[in-house]
Formats: structure tokens, C-alpha cells, sequence
């Protein structure tokens, strides 16, 4: 009964886009956030394709500026998935929870519950199982928690272990009461809508804490990894994660060969040349060439990207259409934005290149090369 239960075809899901995505730049002096590919897909596209497969119909997405080149890529994706993409537009950025009372007339328009989502978000996406949790507690919201190692860094969630009813959030905790975070992934009844007006508002500071103490929230704990990609290193992080995720599932999606170590993703137009060494942790877009005895550990290489004989590159992201020379070294979380050319023999370290810049001495310390 589950699973019919759940493809009831008229669920609806909000996705919090937000902004400019600051943190990911230079890659986003280019291209929106949500579509810099994650594993050789946008980033917007592994949840809105995961809210599919559970039934959802209806994406709202929303975002506090104008950005039509996601627009058009997202009409496009719509007709493909056949279902409806709609464009929230914030005048002032609402936080995470004035995005929900704008999108009202969508989300409320009937009592099927909603999913939220922070757009961010990698994880084995749990959404079946959320509906069928929150149908059977019954109550106002679900939030998906993840367990972390180092709570104090974060707002941790207290919760009856057993109900799943969460009773407290505690901001940076200085003494241990919860390694349990919040992991942006909500399911509400139309009812949480009466909460929240449109206006700037924190949904986890302003909004949760009062539901919590009406026993109107419980949580759902997260298997699997979980990571917030919006910044480099952690998209790096969440790349390695990702891709471990597919090596436990036995995916056919991961490559095999001579030069191959380890998770590797190649897309089938990539060109490898002879006696290379990639991996572990690598992804290889569309139309990217290797050379020969080119070394990538831990990198995402994207689209139409080029790396030259012997460069050795090591937690780096490579933009669209660069051009990496000869015997270059690059490491340390090394980020190019979109058609860079660094020239032959050039060491980077930590360094974060503007989009059609030209490198061509040594970069020692971390730095944003403009």
C-alpha cells in the first residue's frame, strides 16, 4: 500500500535557490549555482530527479534574483521529466522560510504535504521513506537530521530517540547534548503555511522552535552520507561521498580501465591519453582531453576542459573550456573558473582564478587571482 500510497501525482516540492552563489565562485561568475555540474550533472537536477521518482509533479523554485539562463535550462528539464517547473521570484531575499508563504497559492492550494529543500544538498535523498514517516506520525513537519562528527560547529537537533519527536535545537552546543543536525530536507503539511508571512524569516530559528514545542515536529534520521556542496572544498568532499555512494551500489556509471584508480566518473566523450593515472575521486566531464602521464586525484574536471602531458593535479576544480599546460602542478583546492589557460610548468596553490584569466608564474600561497 506504501508505494501507491506515495505516487499520489500530485505532491509538490519548494527548493530554496537563494542567491548569487558567492561561495562557489569564480565558477559562478559563469553559470547560476544550481547549474554547475555535481558529478557531471547540475546540482538543481540529482534532487529535482529524485522528487520525481517518488511522484512529485510540481517543482517551485525559489530565488532572489533574476537568472534566465537557469530558466530556460529549467524549461527545458521540465518537458523532459513532463512535469511543471515554476520560477518564485523574491523582490529582498525572504531567508528560508518567506520563500514558502510567497509560493502559497502553489503550495497550499490543496492539503497534499510539500517538500522543502535547501538546494545544496547531496545525500541519498530519502524521499519515500519521509512520506511514509510523515504520514504515519501525523503530524505538521518532518526534518531530516544527519549525524556529524563535530557538533559544536553546528545547530544540533534533540530528539526522543525512539518517537522521533524533537523536543530542543541547540546552537553550537559547548557540551555534547546531540551529534544530530538539521540536513535541509522538510516535508510540511500545507498548515505550516499559517506560520509564516512573506517577509524575511529564518525558518530554523523563527519557525521550527515553536512548532517543536507544540510536539508538531519530528525528524527522520538520515542513512548515508550527507554534504552541503556549496562551497569548494566541501563540493570536493561531496564529490569523494557521492561517488563512494556509487561504488556501494555496484554502479555501472563508474569507469574501469588501464589508468583508472579507485571512483571515477569519465563521461564517454572525454579523451584519456596514454600511461595517465586518475583517481581516486575523479570526475571527467564532457569533451574534456587528457594528455599522457597526466596525474588528477580528488578533482572534478568540467566540460570541454583540457590538461596537458605530465601535469599532476590533486583537489582541484577545473572550469569549463581551461586549458592546464605542460608539467603544471595544481593542488590544494585549486579552483579555475571558466576558460583559464595556465601555461606550461606553472605551480598553483590554493589559488582561485577569475574566468578568462591567464596564468603564467607560479601561484605559492592561496589567493584569488583576479
Amino acid at each position: 500500500m506504501g508505494g501507491q500510497d506515495i505516487r499520489l501525482g500530485r505532491m509538490k516540492a519548494l527548493i530554496l535557490v537563494g542567491g548569487y552563489g558567492t561561495r562557489l565562485r569564480p565558477l559562478t561568475l559563469s553559470k547560476p549555482k544550481p547549474l554547475v555540474e555535481f558529478a557531471n550533472k547540475p546540482m538543481l537536477l540529482h534532487q529535482i530527479e529524485a522528487l520525481v521518482a517518488v511522484g512529485v509533479v510540481h517543482v517551485v523554485l525559489a530565488v532572489s534574483y533574476h537568472a534566465e539562463q537557469l530558466e530556460q535550462e529549467m524549461q527545458v528539464e521540465a518537458t523532459r521529466l513532463g512535469i511543471s517547473i515554476t520560477f518564485s521570484h523574491e523582490k529582498e531575499p525572504l531567508g528560508t522560510a518567506g520563500p514558502l508563504a510567497l509560493a502559497r497559492h502553489i503550495l497550499g492550494k490543496d492539503d497534499e504535504p510539500f517538500f522543502v529543500l535547501n538546494s545544496d544538498v547531496i545525500c541519498e535523498f530519502p524521499f519515500e521513506e519521509m512520506v511514509q514517516y510523515h504520514k504515519k506520525h501525523g503530524r505538521e513537519g518532518t526534518i531530516v537530521v544527519t549525524k556529524v562528527d563535530e557538533p559544536s560547529k553546528y545547530g544540533v537537533v534533540v530528539y526522543n530517540q525512539g518517537s522521533g519527536e524533537i523536543h530542543d535545537f541547540v546552537e553550537k552546543p559547548k557540551e555534547f547534548v546531540s551529534n544530530k543536525i538539521n540536513a535541509g530536507l522538510y516535508i510540511f503539511k500545507p498548515s505550516v503555511l499559517d506560520r509564516i508571512e512573506v517577509k524575511p524569516t529564518s525558518i530554523e530559528k523563527e519557525v521550527f522552535p515553536d512548532m517543536a514545542q507544540e510536539g508538531e515536529l519530528y525528524c527522520l534520521e538520515l542513512k548515508g552520507f550527507w554534504m552541503d556542496v556549496g562551497q569548494p572544498a566541501d563540493f570536493l568532499t561531496g564529490m569523494c561521498l557521492y561517488l563512494g555512494s556509487l561504488k556501494n551500489q555496484d554502479s555501472s556509471a563508474l569507469a574501469s580501465g588501464a589508468s583508472i584508480v579507485g571512483n571515477v566518473l569519465v563521461d564517454p566523450t572525454a579523451k584519456i591519453g596514454r600511461n595517465c593515472r586518475i583517481g581516486p575521486n575523479v570526475t571527467i566531464g564532457p569533451d574534456v582531453v587528457i594528455e599522457d602521464g597526466v596525474c588528477i586525484k580528488r578533482s572534478t574536471v568540467l566540460k570541454g576542459a583540457r590538461i596537458k602531458q605530465h601535469s599532476w593535479l590533486e583537489s582541484c576544480i577545473v572550469g569549463w573550456r581551461c586549458s592546464v599546460g605542460q608539467w603544471v602542478r595544481m593542488e590544494n583546492v585549486c579552483v579555475l573558473g571558466e576558460d583559464v589557460n595556465v601555461k606550461d610548468e606553472v605551480y598553483i596553490n590554493g589559488g582561485k582564478v577569475l574566468p578568462h584569466k591567464s596564468i603564467g608564474t607560479s601561484v605559492t600561497e592561496p589567493q584569488i587571482i583576479m
